[in-house]
């Protein structure tokens, strides 16, 4: 099926086909010529998908829309403050080719301008090898993710009639803004403004942009965030020149037009635009490049107000642990606990970015939380990128839930915020699962509310609650015909598949039931500790074992075997009969059990 945006894509590409407004630059002569009909649409997003229609491999000079990048460039070498000091980061308000110096010092307004411009070029040194002008080429090249070629023609063209460009070169160096002899400043402007690149090449210099200076198709790390983020700042005010308010108006976007029919336009961690078409406006930007911007922002919602509009909740879901409980089958008292006092426990699942607005929503909910809830667990799985804000507010959360004497613990399988509450005089308890997370509550709640004897460590095989109806002559009777075993961690009890065992009494330790999911992996369906039973389901199955139990550490446990069962048929009917009567009982209650906690699980 076709992508509805790439159908899109076609459908404003036919329509604004038809503005025939504008003419091509023709001050450079080599430029002169190209076909005015030329017109190309290219998005990537930052995780490097691309749409494309029209003319979007067609090459053409990159002009003025080098200029953001070599400011970044020089930004990168020299840092903020020594770059401030040579360009200034004001709109101007003027043309391209105003001169707009700052009186006196001869500093201009900014980078977008061509003295600006002029400026940043002059800033950029030989390092490594590689002479100023080829380390500007080489970044052009890694943001575009391919090796870029100047064309001579246009650059022979640009250094025979640049004139009021050189006439501008010289002025900064009369201010000494630029330091040295300007000529070969002036021809490396002139080179790197006639870099070719097609409409591709520049979407995905923009999507770079937007990445936070990785190139979204090699990976590439190609710049750091701080001149990333001076870079769009200053495209976002004076890009666009003279027509920088209309622009951000109607389009919201940061941006940089050039004379050979280029334009790019960023909404930073989403895409990267370009369009291609010579024609041009008054102000030097291409007619079509404008109106496809403004379709596009206005259609598809890229204005950066309404881009911005996280304010979204990082709230996924929230819940007490009695609506998803961890799954260990527990004894009457220990469930008993848990329906009145699960409440006590609850899960918050968050999602997306935890930026500033993503934890300001998680600060809200969890202040807004009843006192009665002691255990608060924060689900962070889905959470993909934390800001340095959210980590300290979260911590400031943890140390207020401390003093009201309420605990908070944390779902993350990575286990890198714990390290946030490192310094802190107890660790959070941090778990790779929900199941973990809860059962951990569980048992918290279930000790606090009802004691050891809730949890016991070690029963006695007549004290098992699926033998409880029986009488207590009767259960010993029975524990009579069982065998004793004993397991180490991780050891196999039981494998799907097998035949009908016998039913199993733990005496102490846990085992865990799992059964492969749909996608191959294996599930958790139960906990069974000290008191439970396990094996006896088989018998509704075609006797046949439908989960895999395993130890969970040292495991001591009691069977009754398929072999006693059917002695104790032929030899006490009786007996056998309150047996089965006893565990038909449990099973039902278990059965209803499992269907429940199993629904919650598989997701898990």
């Amino acid at each position: 099926m076709e992508s509805p945006i790439q159908r899109y894509l076609q459908k404003i590409h036919r329509e604004i086909s038809d503005l025939k407004d504008g003419k091509p630059y023709s001050t450079i002569p080599a430029m002169a010529n190209v076909d005015p009909n030329h017109f190309g649409i290219c998005l990537t997003t930052v995780d490097g998908y691309i749409y494309e229609v029209g003319d979007t491999r067609d090459e053409f000079s990159i002009q003025s829309i080098s200029k953001p990048f070599t400011y970044g460039l020089a930004l990168a070498d020299l840092g903020l403050e020594a770059v401030d000091e040579k360009v200034d980061v004001e709109p101007s308000g003027d043309s391209f080719n105003e001169i707009s110096l700052a009186e006196g010092t001869g500093r201009p307004s900014n980078a977008m301008i061509n003295a600006g411009a002029l400026t940043a070029t002059s800033l950029i040194k030989g390092s490594g090898g590689n002479s100023p002008f080829k380390r500007i080429l080489n970044t052009y090249s890694a943001f575009a993710g391919r090796q870029l070629s100047v064309n001579d023609e246009i650059f022979e063209s640009e250094l025979k009639h640049g004139h009021r460009n050189r006439a501008l070169a010289y002025l900064l160096r009369s201010f000494n803004i630029i330091e040295d002899d300007p000529s070969p400043v002036i021809e490396n402007y002139f080179r790197q403004c006639s870099v070719l690149v097609n409409c591709l090449d520049l979407s995905i210099m923009a999507a770079t942009l937007a990445n936070s200076g990785r190139n979204p198709l090699t990976d590439k790390q190609v710049m750091a965030i701080g001149p990333i983020e001076r870079m769009l700042s200053v495209m976002t005010t004076c890009g666009m020149y003279d027509d920088a308010g209309a622009w951000i108006s109607t389009v919201g976007m940061p941006a940089k037009s050039g004379v050979g029919g280029g334009t790019i336009a960023v909404l930073p961690g989403q895409v990267g635009l370009a369009v291609y078409s010579p024609p041009l406006d008054e102000h030097g930007s291409s007619v079509r490049g404008m109106a496809a911007s403004q379709r596009l922002s206005q259609d598809m919602e890229l204005h950066f107000v309404r881009a911005a509009r996280t304010g979204k909740s990082a709230i996924r879901s929230s819940y007490d642990i009695t609506a998803s409980p961890s799954g260990i089958r527990r004894n009457d008292e220990s469930m008993d606990i848990l329906r009145d006092h699960g409440h006590r426990a609850r899960v918050i699942e968050l999602n997306g970015d935890l930026l500033f607005a993503g934890a300001e929503s998680m600060v809200r909910e969890l202040s807004a939380l009843e006192e009665t809830v002691e255990l608060i667990i924060l689900d962070l799985r889905r959470v993909d990128e934390v800001a340095e804000v959210s980590l300290r507010l979260l911590a400031e959360v943890r140390e207020e839930l401390q003093d009201e004497g309420r605990e908070l613990v944390l779902i993350d399988g990575e286990g890198t915020l714990a390290d946030t509450f490192k310094d802190v005089d107890r660790d959070v308890p941090t778990f790779p699962t929900r199941t973990a997370a809860v059962e951990w509550c569980e048992n918290g709640l279930i000790t606090k509310y009802g004691g050891e004897l809730c949890l016991p460590s070690e029963v006695d095989v007549t004290d098992c609650p699926a033998l409880s109806p029986l009488s207590a002559g009767d259960a010993r009777k029975l524990a009579d015909r069982m065998e004793t075993r004993k397991y180490d961690d991780g050891h196999v009890i039981r494998r799907i598949g097998q035949r009908f065992g016998g039913v199993f009494f733990i005496l102490t330790g846990r085992v865990t039931t799992t059964v492969e999911g749909p996608t191959g992996t294996r599930v958790r369906l139960t906990t069974l500790s000290a008191g439970m039973t396990f094996g006896e389901l088989a018998l509704g199955s075609d006797d046949r074992q439908e989960t895999t139990v395993k130890a969970e550490g040292a495991v001591r446990l009691t069977v009754l075997t398929a072999d006693a069962i059917a002695r104790l048929e032929t030899e006490d009917p009786p007996l056998a009969l309150e047996l089965w009567k006893a565990l038909t009982r449990d099973a039902y209650t278990r059965v209803d059990l499992y269907l429940r906690e199993t629904a919650v699980r598989i997701r898990d």
